[in-house]
């Protein structure tokens, strides 16, 4: 009886962890639970058959999830589940380029942090400092890492 319910246990805690994988997204009460049963199944075998078919049970049940995963994931039903395209599009040039620290601008919208500035006739994509920028207030760059622009409000005198 105990091999039987071994057995189950295992191929219980596969389907379950199979389902986690590939059908409900995120960590769920299936993966939760076919990790469970999976040791569940170990333990069993430990307490009930003995060192040798406990460590039996633990090889294959640690031999076993990675491949079943593997080979669904490769297989036809695992391929139409995966993304596979490839990008090949690239930026012409970027707006930063036209750009110094030191410009000034406006906000076209609310900078929470991220938002847009009208820069030098252009609109772009910049930061704000750390403060939130409502629209129509005057900022300036103070600095430009990579593509990113970052502004703080001009202080009033």
């Amino acid at each position: 009886m105990s091999l039987l319910a071994i057995i189950l246990l295992i191929i219980l805690g596969l389907v379950l962890l199979l389902l986690e994988f590939a059908v409900i997204p995120g960590v769920t009460i299936a993966g939760v639970g076919g990790f469970l049963l999976l040791a569940a199944s170990v333990y069993i075998a430990f307490a009930e058959m003995g060192k040798v078919a406990g460590f039996i049970t633990l090889a294959v049940v640690l031999i076993l999830s990675p491949l079943m995963v593997y080979y669904f994931f490769k297989s036809k039903a695992g391929k139409r589940m995966i993304l596979d395209s490839k990008v090949e599009g690239k930026i012409e040039n970027s707006a930063s380029d036209n750009l110094a620290v030191g410009d000034k601008g406006i906000t076209i919208g609310r900078l929470a942090p991220m938002g847009k500035i009208k820069i030098n006739g252009e609109v772009v994509e910049a930061q704000s400092a750390g403060t939130y920028i409502d629209e129509h207030t005057e900022i300036q760059v103070i600095k430009i890492h990579l593509n990113k622009i970052i502004v703080e409000p001009l202080k009033k005198e």
